[in-house]
């Protein structure tokens, strides 16, 4: 039986919003629903998330719900007439004491009253992901006044981006409180934090979120010029969260499209090594909001990304608003089944040379190590608590599945996050020492993930040792008997 390793991420919206339509999503692949609060009521994302849990419940699945913050979107506000044409040389003026619902093709009000304090003439101004893109002629007052430099059609709320970052709001807003109260008492496995400009901002959202009383992953979406400007800044925010998105619409706006495919692999080698998640996002299936099938340009992106060992890759307005959210997760899921065929999935360079700092790190790489070298493996078994051991393991590139057996649903539903990682729900204390490997196995055998003759991995540590006690390693093979209907 081959197990896809990649996970896949969509967006729940409008075009899935009924139970068999997420239940489509479930059968098609979906591995974490993101729930983007940029859009939706609190109402909208509670429905959602429990049809999610109930659905894949029924299948024996665990799939995780993400909360999505909005950040501090820069946007104009509304034109009278919802959209204009600006024509390339003309004036165009952007301020923050014009009506908000007035805007014209001369003069448009804007949300975020330092705009006009953080720009300077000669600065580019990208509109609505670039394009429309505005030369900064001088700030007077309240008003920045403009050139067009790129013209085309411009409506209401478009997002205000600055060639190569520097704009200077807040990672987290009011809203995003509240957002972060609503994930919280949703039961969001993982929060996403947007905009972050400093590792201090995801410490604070991560306060918020523990005294809203949640334990979820905080992910870190790379989405500001300032987030990788050079390997300090991009690892102090790396370093203070569990995951990273790559999010390659605004990031793409502010840094360049040129720039853009090496700057993504850069964050997913520097996130890996340090035994964080990643998730590569924005425009992987863009046309499938129309049509029923990828372009060979999405498969190659996807594909790629998937070579880069992302631990996932994500469907955005293809299944929240697209006409085939569930052709589009089915597509992304062959896609990635596809791409790990490629030999590079199987081999690892990760750590080599380095020291281990911490037990179950040893653990966990020596039990990769093992299972790519020693034929006949055909199975890793973590027993974990937090999920910490697991997420160690899939940063090695292997064929192996990894499998994580623990009694905590917020950690199995964390897994579904994690690449080459699946779920089991397995009680430690609901066994002796020496029943143990029997336990283990026929949990194998029901999940069709091994046979007779075949070798398994088990890691674990002292039970009842609590989080961060991994400290064994053991090999069994599965005996004769083992096979059951």
């Amino acid at each position: 039986m081959i197990v896809r390793r990649t996970k896949v991420v969509a967006t729940l919206g409008p075009a899935c919003s009924t139970p068999e339509r997420i239940e489509a999503l479930i059968l098609a692949g979906m591995d974490v629903a993101r729930l983007n609060f940029s859009h939706g009521t609190a109402d909208d994302h509670r429905a959602r998330a429990r049809m999610v849990r109930e659905i894949a419940a029924r299948h024996g699945r665990y799939v995780a719900l993400m909360g999505d913050l909005q950040g501090p979107k820069i946007r104009i506000a509304r034109f009278a007439d919802k959209r204009v044409t600006l024509d390339e040389g003309a004036a165009f003026t952007l301020s923050r004491t014009y009506p908000l619902d007035a805007g014209n093709v001369n003069i448009v009000g804007i949300d975020y009253p330092d705009l006009t304090t953080d720009c300077r003439p000669g600065d580019e101004l990208l509109l609505d992901d670039g394009r429309i893109v505005l030369r900064v002629d001088e700030a007077v007052g309240d008003a920045l006044h403009t050139t067009v430099v790129i013209g085309g059609e411009l409506s209401d709320n478009k997002g205000i981006n600055r060639r190569g970052g520097g704009l200077s709001a807040p990672a987290l807003t009011d809203k995003d409180r509240e957002d972060i109260r609503v994930a919280a008492s949703i039961g969001m496995d993982f929060v996403a934090v947007s905009f972050p400009r400093y590792g201090r901002d995801i410490e604070q959202a991560r306060r918020l979120v523990r005294a809203a009383g949640s334990s979820a992953w905080l992910i870190a979406k790379i989405e500001r010029a300032e987030a990788v400007a050079d390997d300090e800044a991009l690892n102090d925010i790396i370093c203070a969260s569990d995951g990273v998105m790559v999010a390659r619409g605004d990031l793409g706006v502010e840094v360049g499209d040129a720039e853009l495919v090496g700057i993504q692999k850069r964050i997913i080698r520097s996130a890996r090594s340090r035994n964080k998640l990643v998730i590569t996002a924005t425009q992987m299936m863009e046309s499938m909001i129309a049509s029923p099938m990828p372009t060979r340009a999405e498969v190659s992106d996807v594909s790629n990304a998937v070579l880069d060992y992302t631990d996932a890759v994500m469907l955005s307005a293809e299944s929240a608003s697209g006409r085939y959210p569930v052709a589009a997760v089915q597509a992304m899921a062959r896609v990635c089944l596809g791409a790990e065929k490629h030999p590079t999935s199987r081999s690892s360079h990760h750590r080599l040379g380095e020291t281990f700092e911490r037990r179950d790190e040893t653990i966990a790489l020596s039990a990769m190590y093992a299972a790519n070298h020693f034929p006949g493996i055909k199975a890793i078994v973590s027993l974990t608590e937090s999920g910490h051991t697991p997420l160690i393991m899939s940063r090695i590139r292997s064929s192996v599945p990894i499998f994580a057996f623990s009694r905590h649903d917020a950690t199995l539903y964390r897994m579904a996050l994690i690449r080459g990682v699946q779920a089991v729900f397995f009680d430690p204390d609901a066994q002796t020492l020496e029943r143990l490997p029997d336990a283990v196995i026929a949990e194998l055998v029901r999940h069709k993930a091994v046979e007779q003759g075949d070798w398994i991995i088990l890691t674990h540590g002292d039970f009842h040792a609590g989080t961060g006690g991994t400290n064994s390693m053991t090999l069994w093979r599965v005996p004769g008997n083992a096979a059951t209907d």
